[in-house]
C-alpha cells in the first residue's frame, strides 16, 4: 500500500492549534495580572478572560486532532499496512473526506472517529456511554455525532466531484472507522460498515469488477495532484 498526505496542511493546522492554545493562556494570564497593576481595567480584564478561555479551549480542541499523536492518518496507515501496491491511501485532500482509499475496484471513504469509550448504534440512533472523565473532556474533544449521515453526505460530494474527473461511475464505499484503541462498539443493522481500525484491513475490498486501468490511473493522478499540491 502507498500512502500520500498533505503535510503542509497538517503542519499549518498544528501550528495554528498551538498558537491558539498558547495565545489563549497568555490572554488568561493577562486578565488576572492586569487588574493588579491597573485597577480601572477590571471590566476589560473580564472580557479578556472570556476571550482567552475561548481561544485556549479552541486551540486544545484542534490540538487533539492535529497535534496529539498518533494522529488519524498514522492509525490508518498502520491499520492498512501490508495491502497490495494497487491500494493508495490519501490523507487530507482539499475536499471531503479527510481520508480515502483508492482500490482496484473503487474508492473507500474512511470516516474516522478518534474517541475512546463505549458506543452503540441501534434503531437508527447513536449512543455514547458518558463517564465523568469523558464529560469533563467533552468540551475540548470531538463528539460522535452521526458519522453515518456524514459519510453519506461525503459520498454524494465525492461522487459529484469524480464525475468531473472520469466519464464513468466509480463505485464508492463509505466506512465509519473508530481509530482509538480504547473504543468499544455495539452495532446493530447499520446501513454502512462501522468497525474498529484493527478490523479495517479485511473490509476495504469492494465487490464487483475491477476499474478500467485508464480510469484507475486518472483517479490516482487526480488524488495525488490534489493531495500533494502538485
Amino acid at each position: 500500500m502507498k500512502s500520500y498526505i498533505d503535510r503542509k496542511k497538517v503542519g499549518t493546522r498544528a501550528e495554528l492549534s498551538n498558537t491558539a492554545s498558547i495565545g489563549g493562556l497568555v490572554l488568561l494570564l493577562a486578565s488576572v495580572l492586569l487588574p493588579l497593576f491597573l485597577p480601572k481595567t477590571a471590566n476589560f480584564s473580564f472580557a479578556l478572560m472570556v476571550v482567552g478561555l475561548g481561544t485556549a479551549m479552541l486551540g486544545i480542541f484542534y490540538a487533539n486532532r492535529w497535534v496529539r499523536k498518533p494522529r488519524p492518518e498514522e492509525r490508518l496507515d498502520k491499520a492498512l499496512k501490508g495491502l497490495a501496491d494497487s491500494y493508495h491511501l490519501f490523507h487530507y485532500p482539499p475536499f471531503p473526506p479527510d481520508h480515502l482509499l483508492l482500490t482496484p475496484n473503487g474508492v473507500v471513504i474512511l470516516e474516522t472517529i478518534g474517541l475512546p469509550g463505549s458506543f452503540s448504534y441501534k434503531d437508527g440512533k447513536w449512543r455514547e456511554a458518558m463517564t465523568i472523565g469523558r464529560a469533563l473532556r467533552s468540551i475540548v474533544e470531538e463528539h460522535v455525532g452521526d458519522p453515518i449521515r456524514s459519510a453519506f453526505r461525503t459520498e454524494q460530494t465525492l461522487r459529484a466531484r469524480l464525475g468531473k474527473v472520469v466519464d464513468e461511475a466509480v463505485p464508492i464505499k463509505p466506512v465509519v472507522v473508530f481509530i482509538h484503541p480504547a473504543a468499544e462498539l455495539e452495532i446493530e443493522k447499520a446501513p454502512i460498515l462501522i468497525l474498529s481500525a484493527e478490523k479495517l484491513k479485511k473490509q476495504v475490498t469492494i465487490d464487483g469488477p475491477k476499474l478500467d486501468q485508464a480510469v484507475y490511473d486518472q483517479l490516482d493522478a487526480f488524488f495525488q495532484k490534489t493531495t500533494l499540491n502538485k
